[in-house]
């Protein structure tokens, strides 16, 4: 056996474990989900309050695993970075609508987000303002004059 057919298993061997895990993470949603739809009819109170935005996101994390999941067996086994940038800013926006109480925190989240978003700005291929690829087109040309 050559090495693509090594490849070849280890992939349909990947997908499977993977469809197994997508399987489980859907059935943790519907859960959160029927939580959820109690929560909306309990009363309001500060408990009831926190328990439901934490049953949100714990939805919208497994949703973004559901479709980060999806995203790479469609990807042919690769997540853009792009992709996982997007992913960590959602992350950092969910923390600050659950934690918001400590002021140094919240900065500090707000300062990753718009790093994040500058890093975001400079793998767009379309951005005028920073374009990533331009630059190491820049800095390859730089190199060759060099030589």
């Amino acid at each position: 056996m050559n090495f693509e057919t090594y490849k070849k298993i280890i992939n349909r061997v990947i997908d499977i474990i993977l469809g197994i895990g997508s399987v489980f993470i859907i059935v943790y949603m519907f859960r959160y989900l029927i939580d959820v739809g109690r929560l909306i009819f309990d009363d309001v109170s500060t408990d009831n309050y926190e328990l439901f935005i934490q049953e949100i996101t714990a939805f919208f994390m497994l949703f973004e695993f559901a479709v980060m999941l999806m995203r790479y067996i469609e990807e042919d086994h690769h997540i853009p970075v792009r992709y996982l940038v997007l992913i960590s800013m959602t992350a950092i926006l969910r923390q600050l609508l659950v934690v918001h109480d400590n002021g140094l925190q919240t900065l500090l989240l707000a300062v990753s987000i718009l790093l994040l978003a500058a890093v975001l700005t400079m793998f767009t291929p379309s951005s005028k303002h920073f374009n990533f690829q331009r630059f190491i087109k820049k800095t390859n040309d730089l190199d060759e004059k060099e030589k």
